[in-house]
């Protein structure tokens, strides 16, 4: 297949004349250290290689990584990057060598990736030591936090960490990963405006917004993001009572049909008519989200301004319908792929196949160079920049695989593999299995055990009666609906420890959502139920709802 060439081309490159460095320079066939030094591009690919069933290369890999590669060094990193690319790219292969199920474990393998793992990400915890709980963007992964380190981060950097730190903290039964992340999040939503809407970089000392811009696309784009695809692959509601909040607020006053506008996060006005590349993953959390209908006419507008131009540029001006000034590359971007792989799922459409042809089509015939895949530097041009980051094989590949694979009947451990798979904003698999989904839930499914042992912190627990999960259809089991259902009520928890068939323990609804532990249970829901009430006119408020019914459709306010 034409894609998978694609794959090997820029892998073979990489591995042939940039590692062990971070990237490939695909036109001077070199390498160079981008991130921290550490084999960047192999890691991000080990679940592609998986993916294809290279199982020759991904054991070779998997091996060296566990041999060679150490955290233990004297480099500033980004924490976003660094957990999105490295710390969930361990984990996803990890995942998959250890484990018969996907076929493709390595016998030799002995979790030397989870340890990686962890000793990664507790070189990174120092950066949430702040007064908000949301962390610093860098941290010396062997030093800590420098004193003049910057005290401004972006909210997709401060939110968007949720899924490999709550898969890390499941695995190694150390809740300390999770709960930072968790109240990172709680600290961005906790100063949201009155219309529920997040800016784009704020100080995480004082919790002061400092660029109060907000949109779908750069800096915030995949906190939306998370927040749903944490509630999926944990259970946790929280998650979920925010992505609500947060999505009925961007369908509100962010989306101009079928394009989307940066606002002012207090009063909405208008302040960017801008499309931006990054905001291109939105129709595929729309349909994760059950929202086909505007999914599918924002797609069309999108993938129209790759079809102009060959690529999608960074910016495209919607007032004046041009490149914005300053905008004019494309640096192989996976978002619209991303998209065109979940619409295609849903819809089974074939103009999303033509749309990836189109893609495929301009990668080969612009990007190509003589080792890998090249930048786009301006669009209209075509004019290449030596350098390919890492993302084109961890995702820009990987997604227009899926849609071809898909398309001619899927036989990959995605669509038929043993679990449902969620993936990280890097792309990553990060599979729904029982140690990982099913935690901390009340056990209330037929069969159940729980061990409220298994957590060093056994305060930490989530209240989830049952477990919504993607399908590999790309359904949800559940139905969509807005809001919550009225006279929904949400019973305490039994207080149970040790191995108790039946019920875990867990924290009420109100608990979750902020209500004092000491409140009576009466006051505990009262205030639940009102803490739920909408605050902003919603245009498309949705929820996802255990049981099918009848109104088995989404429904928009």
């Amino acid at each position: 297949m034409q894609v998978r060439e694609m794959f090997y081309h820029a892998f073979n490159g990489y591995m042939e004349h940039a590692f062990p460095l971070d990237e490939l320079r695909p036109q001077s066939c070199g390498g160079e250290d981008s991130l921290g030094g550490y084999a960047l591009t192999l890691i991000d690919s080990l679940d592609t290689l998986a993916l294809l069933g290279d199982r020759d290369r991904f054991a070779a890999s998997v091996e060296w990584i566990g041999k060679n590669l150490q955290f233990d060094i004297n480099k500033t990193v980004s924490v976003f990057e660094t957990t999105i690319r490295v710390l969930g790219g361990l984990l996803s292969a990890h995942l998959i060598a250890s484990d018969y199920a996907t076929g493709m474990k390595i016998p030799t393998y002995n979790n030397e990736l989870l340890n990686l793992a962890e000793d990664l990400a507790r070189r990174l915890l120092p950066a949430f030591d702040t007064p908000s709980g949301i962390p610093f963007g860098s941290v010396n992964l062997m030093h800590g936090v420098d004193e003049h380190e910057s005290k401004i981060t972006s909210t997709a950097g401060g939110g968007t960490l949720t899924l490999e730190f709550g898969v890390l903290s499941r695995l190694t039964k150390d809740p300390i990963f999770e709960q930072v992340t968790m109240n990172a999040v709680r600290g961005l939503w906790a100063r949201r405006s009155r219309l529920n809407l997040v800016g784009a970089h704020i100080n995480v000392f004082t919790g002061e917004w400092t660029q109060k811009d907000a949109g779908i696309g750069t800096s915030i784009d995949s906190f939306y993001e998370y927040l749903l695809k944490a509630y999926l692959l944990f259970g946790d509601e929280e998650y979920l009572f925010i992505f609500q909040e947060a999505y009925a607020a961007a369908m509100h006053y962010l989306y101009n049909d079928p394009w989307y506008v940066e606002v002012n996060m207090d009063s909405a006005a208008v302040v960017w008519p801008l499309f931006n590349s990054l905001q291109a993953f939105w129709p595929g959390l729309q349909v994760l989200a059950g929202d086909i209908d505007p999914a599918i006419r924002t797609h069309t507008a999108f993938f129209s301004v790759w079809k102009r131009y060959g690529f999608t540029p960074e910016g495209f001006n919607l007032a004046t319908l041009s490149v914005q000034h300053g905008q004019r590359s494309y640096p192989l971007r996976p978002e619209l792929m991303e998209s065109t792989y979940w619409l295609y799922k849903a819809t089974r459409d074939p103009k999303y196949l033509d749309a990836g042809r189109d893609m495929v089509a301009s990668l080969q015939y612009s990007a190509r160079c003589p080792c890998g895949f090249c930048h786009i530097s301006d669009v209209e041009f075509h004019k290449q920049e030596d350098h390919m980051e890492s993302f084109f094989l961890a995702e820009t590949v990987k997604y227009l695989w899926l849609l071809f694979d898909l398309a001619v009947g899927p036989d990959n451990l995605v669509e038929n593999g043993p679990y449902k798979y969620i993936f990280s904003t890097e792309g990553h698999l990060l599979p729904a299995t029982p140690e990982i989904s099913l935690v901390q839930e009340h056990c209330s499914y037929f069969g159940a055990y729980c061990n409220t042992g298994n957590m060093r912190n056994e305060s930490h627990a989530s209240d989830v009666a049952s477990n919504p999960q993607e399908t590999n259809d790309g359904s949800l089991h559940g139905r969509v609906r807005t809001r919550f259902p009225s006279g929904s009520t949400f019973p305490d928890s039994t207080p149970i420890s040790g191995l108790i068939k039946g019920v875990c323990p867990g924290l009420t609804h109100g608990q979750k959502f902020g209500i004092s532990y000491v409140a009576s249970s009466h006051r505990a829901h009262e205030e639940s139920r009102n803490q739920r009430k909408p605050t902003v006119a919603e245009s498309h408020s949705l929820v996802v709802v255990p049981g099918q019914t009848s109104e088995d459709t989404p429904q928009k306010r």
